[in-house]
């Protein structure tokens, strides 16, 4: 049910702000929208390749308005949970970006392929075979396996690319392991954000574009969901979205809820 008291959006990215480097329809006017109205926001996005400052840049040069504090990425909460998890200066194998490489070793561990204590997979788009050799060594010595988000695939301008979620699945079969997920459709993100915005769960939707992490996170978190449609809208009958909508002037254009 949508809330009729509705205090916070929290957005995710791929597949509904943008498309790689392309706005999808009502992006640009979603940040004024919201605040005419009152509504506070979040980008909550299980991309791990940016951290939060790399994402705050790219919204801001897509001419959307982004502050400190207004995203939450799958890559700070997985250093989050190691800071939870390990000791300090843990020696962590990472297959990933950037924003990953940068979390990890911000939280004050080791980036190290030999004798890690953790592995942590995310989306990697140089990904070699010796890299997945390194990282499923690794685990097969003891080492903790960790990936940052499920999603199979992420939409870019041609189509679907394969997504984190492949990447780990490889691992993952190559070693018998599964790994503890930390993105959506694990509701931490959300909660986060929502703890960020001091917004409960009931006055607050999860927008986004798959049913399998952005749905089932807000069902997760106790939030009311809409669902853009695409590619990769498609999932379980037993997961329904509260809203199904075609892009974000379409759920623009039914705010507030009565």
């Amino acid at each position: 049910m949508l809330p009729h008291d509705l205090r916070a959006l929290l957005i995710d990215l791929d597949g509904v702000v943008y498309r790689g480097e392309t706005l999808l329809p009502g992006a640009l006017e979603l940040v004024p929208t919201l605040e005419r109205l009152g509504i506070a926001h979040a980008f909550v996005t299980n991309n791990a390749t940016l951290g939060a400052e790399g994402y705050i840049a790219k919204l801001r040069a897509l001419g959307i308005p982004a502050e400190p504090g207004d995203v939450v990425t799958s890559a700070e909460a997985t250093a989050t949970y190691l800071r939870a998890q390990a000791e300090p200066g843990a020696r962590v194998c990472v297959v990933g970006e950037a924003g990953l490489l940068k979390a990890i070793k911000g939280a004050g561990f080791e980036l190290a392929d030999e004798n890690a204590q953790y592995v942590v997979v995310g989306l990697d788009r140089q990904v070699t075979y010796q890299r997945l050799v390194v990282a499923c060594t690794a685990i097969l010595e003891g080492a903790t396996f960790i990936g940052t988000n499920p999603d199979r695939a992420f939409p870019v301008e041609t189509g679907l690319w394969p997504g984190a979620g492949s990447i780990i699945a490889a691992v993952a079969t190559a070693t018998g392991v599964t790994p503890t997920i930390i993105g959506k459709p694990a509701p931490t993100l959300l909660l986060a954000a929502l703890t960020h915005l001091g917004v409960a769960p009931e006055h607050a939707i999860m927008i986004g574009d798959q049913v399998a992490t952005d749905v089932r996170a807000g069902k997760a978190a106790g939030v009311a969901t809409v669902l853009v449609e695409g590619d990769l809208a498609q999932g379980a009958a037993e997961t329904v979205p509260d809203l199904t909508v075609r892009d974000l002037s379409d759920l623009l254009a039914r705010l507030p809820f009565p």
